[in-house]
């Protein structure tokens, strides 16, 4: 292929959101967010965040739902000890709902882990919601999540044990899951991390081949009444973390001691992985959304749009990118704004209707319910990030893409919406 495509899918990719740093290139589809993003968290799976979608319930549209998940690249058959989540970590869901850029609500999830039968580790995880509004802290839901899907001996009619482990809260009006699912991201990292290279055409014609096939996550989420949120002109802005102890010790027991602290967070997809520098992005981890403006500099002038055409003079704007800083820092005028603070949180403008028929661009393609208002699982971030990085928002289109148009999974129709990952016994990847 001819290098100068090759590069400019690279910039589109990297400079918009963030490539993902290691192992998944896509926000839901094009833009993973935080996959082995930074060096720390990339030796901490349970707690590296990948991916973080809120929109508009397509079967319950006066509710909004979000998700997170965490754990990159799972193997369905990697037992005996399968992918959990840490019982000394808090996974948060965070919600602005005024434009100041701090949490407003929050969702808590802590987990505890059993001991199974056997040589084999037990997936079923007790757990507690806890939600923090107007300085109160209450927790309001309480289950166990269903077991990962091991095979038809261990774990028999998969999809009832997982509909029967969603939580309902607030009289019924909100629900909580958390469990493993399929990774509903999806995108050709194997060509990407390989120079950003491109299998066919401009990568907006097929022919990519989706590395996520087959691979799960842990995800965590909820979906609650839009009216309870009391959103500033409809528009809330959305984040998650995870905390860990500031203190572990190892030895014959595994203690955790000390305050919590922020060891991850994520909003739009590939943004630590892509725009932070390397070298920043620990520190950029620790911090919180309202410090962003630290770090504007590297979404004015992304750093790989000046490497990109000092060596294949594609003609990329280098500086000035107001653009990237409205879609991915302060949310797009007349779309989902919610103030000239620079925060990266996931904004999502919760007055504009359900799509009949979603664009995978999303707002690319005129369909305004689609990323970056907010985020579906069948957004194809990677190639909406690439044409946007290019310059699509200041004229210049590019009809730029990973080949990669959907995940191997079909949806589910309800809560929590991602497909139930594949089984160990299935084994997909093997032959």
């Amino acid at each position: 292929m001819h290098k100068g495509i090759t590069v400019v899918a690279a910039v589109a990719l990297l400079g918009l959101a963030g490539v993902v740093g290691a192992a998944k290139l896509g926000p839901g589809n094009g833009q993973a967010s935080s996959h082995r993003e930074a060096p720390l968290i990339a030796e901490d799976p349970s707690a590296d965040l990948t991916d973080l979608y809120a929109f508009r319930s397509p079967d319950k549209p006066n509710t909004v739902t979000i998700l997170a998940n965490v754990i990159p690249g799972e193997d369905p058959a990697a037992g005996p000890n399968w992918y959990t989540f840490s019982p000394g970590a808090r996974y948060n869901l965070k919600v602005d709902t005024n434009g100041d850029t701090r949490a407003d609500v929050t969702y808590v999830f802590q987990f505890k882990t059993k001991t199974g039968p056997y040589f084999l580790g037990d997936t079923a995880q007790p757990y507690t919601v806890t939600r923090i509004a107007g300085g109160k802290s209450s927790v309001v839901a309480k289950g166990t999540t269903p077991p990962n899907n091991i095979g038809p001996r261990s774990t028999p009619g998969y999809h009832a044990l997982v509909t029967k482990s969603i939580l309902s809260f607030d009289g019924g009006a909100s629900k909580a899951f958390a469990g493993q699912r399929d990774d509903p991201f999806f995108g050709d990292v194997g060509a990407i991390f390989d120079l950003v290279a491109i299998r066919k055409g401009l990568g907006n014609m097929g022919g990519g081949k989706d590395f996520f096939a087959g691979y799960g996550v842990h995800t965590f989420g909820v979906q609650v009444p839009i009216a309870g949120l009391k959103a500033k002109n409809g528009t809330i802005g959305v984040w998650s973390s995870v905390d860990r102890r500031k203190i572990t010790q190892r030895g014959l027991k595994t203690k955790s001691s000390g305050g919590w602290v922020q060891v991850n967070r994520l909003a739009n997809p590939l943004v630590n992985e892509v725009i932070i520098p390397t070298g920043l992005k620990d520190q950029w981890n620790a911090l919180q959304p309202s410090s962003e403006s630290a770090f504007k500099k590297y979404y004015e002038t992304p750093i790989l749009a000046a490497v990109i055409n000092k060596l294949y003079k594609l003609d990329v704007p280098e500086t000035g990118r107001d653009d990237l800083v409205a879609v991915l820092l302060t949310g797009v005028p007349k779309l989902n704004f919610t103030g000239t603070k620079a925060a990266d949180l996931l904004r999502l403008n919760l007055t504009i209707p359900v799509t009949g028929k979603p664009e995978r661009l999303g707002v690319l393609a005129g369909d305004n319910q689609g990323w970056p208002n907010g985020r579906r699982l069948g957004d194809d971030d990677i190639d909406t990030a690439e044409q946007a990085v290019a310059g699509f928002l200041k004229g210049k289109k590019v009809p730029l893409g990973d080949g990669v148009n959907g995940d191997d999974r079909q949806t589910l129709e309800s809560f929590p919406y991602a497909a139930d990952p594949q089984s160990g016994f299935e084994n997909t990847k093997g032959k």
